[in-house]
């Protein structure tokens, strides 16, 4: 990440004082405000927006209603204000495979730019943001850094697991049988049944995806109340986490507890710890290092491999392990992690957080070994993997960086030919007609945040793959993104990406590609005199889209090695 920053935009002015002190011309603005409820002295109170993101285009985002009139209650309730509005979102798991999916990270900054937009035109003294889908929760982040005004997220809350024939499915079960099915693994009626099942009712996606990785980060950082980022959407406990969210949030504005007091280098080690033990998605990368790029926080890839080297991975969760986040939450859930590795001497215990209190004191009453009767979560000393599982690769394909998943998997290593794809459509339309190979490296480029545009997650080849039963013979490297629910031996986050005229935009079918996570290592086998050729004869593809919020896109996003953000 750079060190070089924009200043700090300033902070909304405080209502509560102006509306005091700037006299008869404020009139019209009370005007306004009376016609929405305001009387006297309402005015003298903070105004608390609250964002919320409710959708019925996404099982992640139906139940939020409820939770935003429950906070907007107890903030009434508390002495402030709260003004609610809308923010949008999109759902991954519906996009998944299709053109839409460019749209996904897209709505990152939009959510983002909303949040901000509304707090800051409205001059508001805080702000409660209720978010359930995969960018909702970094896009809160990232407009809590902007603002730096008291805040506080309430996560929407995971699914509960579907079932059939005795297991547990999430929504990666379903794009798994549909690899299996195309594969003559899996019979249609099994198909079909595995799809009615697989996604219950309300709540996000119930592995360790991208939701509830990013709902724990919130909570190891101190932004959302302790115990929340676990629970099930449907449980009555979600709703009155959300109505004591809106009185911590009264209680941080009058302490001025800022969000950037909160979003410190050390707040984001913990939450990288936190996801690390538990084995939550790659894309937590991303979103972290935009997040703090937004705080002004020097925050970088090495950063993650740093702590990932010493982090035990001590969450047997899914897509890798057997678990779901309810699963989790019953066994005492992310503040369970939190202390054994405050215990462990793994985690920063003086940090303030939301409640007013430091992660220590949030932790004080919680038990420092997992419960017995139970493997969601094992003692330190027998952790599933001795070190993290999000591994930063480096070398002459990805100069910059990429990550890695390496959970679960029987071999981290692999070297074959790359038989490369300029999108995911082309490599998914050969992964189904048996095209690829064990030993092969699939390589899907022009994915990237600039290229695709909007860095789509590649889930569906990646379920494909596993579904054909290719899961620990296939390598996969690209320029995009992959879901939380992504397993197998898979390099995303390449950067440069190929749209800029990275390495991995120069491959030919048949160039040998290592991928190595335990040397932390992602190169093709060619000279630098071949490559510098080849880019010598690299001319850069047309934009995709030339209007339109995907070409904003395009034209403003950064690099996945800092968060391909847009400013």
């Amino acid at each position: 990440m750079s060190d070089t920053h924009e200043p700090s935009a300033p902070k909304p002015a405080n209502r509560r004082s102006r509306a005091v002190t700037q006299g008869d011309h404020r009139a019209p603005n009370r005007a306004m405000l009376r016609a929405v409820g305001f009387s006297d002295d309402d005015f003298q109170k903070p105004i608390v927006g609250i964002a919320d993101g409710h959708s019925t285009i996404t099982p992640c985002n139906s139940g939020l209603r409820g939770l935003a009139e429950a906070a907007e209650g107890s903030v009434r309730s508390a002495g402030g204000m709260p003004q609610t509005f809308g923010t949008i979102t999109v759902s991954d798991g519906i996009s998944m495979g299709t053109e839409g999916m460019k749209c996904s990270l897209v709505s990152r900054e939009v959510i983002a730019d909303s949040i901000e937009t509304v707090v800051r035109g409205q001059s508001m003294d805080g702000v409660l943001i209720v978010g359930g889908c995969d960018k909702n929760m970094p896009g809160a982040m990232i407009a809590m850094a902007r603002l730096d005004v008291p805040a506080v997220f309430v996560y929407g809350g995971t699914i509960k697991p579907g079932h059939l024939d005795g297991e547990d499915l999430t929504i990666v079960s379903v794009f798994e049988a549909v690899g299996g099915h195309a594969a003559g693994r899996v019979p249609l009626e099994t198909f079909r049944d595995v799809e009615r099942a697989a996604c219950p009712g309300a709540g996000s996606c119930g592995g360790m995806f991208t939701a509830n990785t990013m709902s724990s980060a919130f909570e190891a950082m101190g932004l959302s109340l302790p115990g929340s980022s676990t629970m099930s959407a449907v449980d009555a406990e979600k709703r009155d986490s959300a109505a004591a969210s809106g009185e911590a949030l009264l209680k941080a504005i009058d302490l001025d507890l800022t969000a950037r007091t909160m979003m410190t280098k050390e707040a984001f080690e913990n939450a990288i710890r936190v996801i690390m033990a538990v084995g939550g998605s790659t894309n937590a990368v991303l979103h972290l290092l935009a997040a703090a790029r937004a705080a002004e926080v020097d925050l970088d890839l090495d950063d993650f491999e740093r702590i990932r080297r010493d982090t035990p991975h001590f969450a047997d969760m899914k897509p890798s392990g057997r678990y779901v986040a309810t699963d989790l939450h019953a066994v005492g859930g992310i503040p369970l992690v939190m202390k054994m590795l405050l215990e462990a001497g793994l985690l920063h215990g003086d940090l303030p957080t939301i409640t007013g209190r430091t992660v220590a004191e949030n932790l004080a009453d919680v038990p420092s070994v997992p419960p017995e009767g139970q493997d969601v979560v094992r003692p330190i000393d027998r952790a599933l993997y001795r070190s993290g599982h999000l591994a930063i690769l480096k070398g002459n394909l990805a100069t910059e960086g990429a990550v890695a998943k390496t959970s679960g998997l029987k071999t981290t290593r692999i070297s074959g030919p790359a038989r490369v794809y300029e999108s995911e459509e082309e490599a998914m339309e050969a992964i189904l007609a048996d095209a690829i190979r064990p030993g092969d490296v699939v390589v899907i480029r022009n994915e990237g945040p600039k290229g695709g545009p909007g860095m789509r997650e590649m889930l569906a080849p990646t379920s494909a793959i596993v579904g054909r039963g290719l899961g620990d013979a296939v390598g996969l490297v690209t320029d995009g993104r992959f879901s939380g629910g992504t397993y197998g031996l898979v390099v995303g986050h390449v950067a440069p990406e190929a749209a800029v005229g990275g390495a991995i935009g120069l491959l030919e079918e048949g160039d040998r590609v290592t991928i190595d996570a335990e040397r932390n290592l992602l190169e093709v086998e060619l000279s630098d005199e071949e490559l510098e050729a080849r880019r010598a004869a690299w001319t850069p593809k047309e934009p995709r889209y030339t209007s339109g919020v995907l070409s904003k896109f395009a034209k403003l996003a950064g690099s996945a090695a800092e968060g391909a953000g847009t400013g």
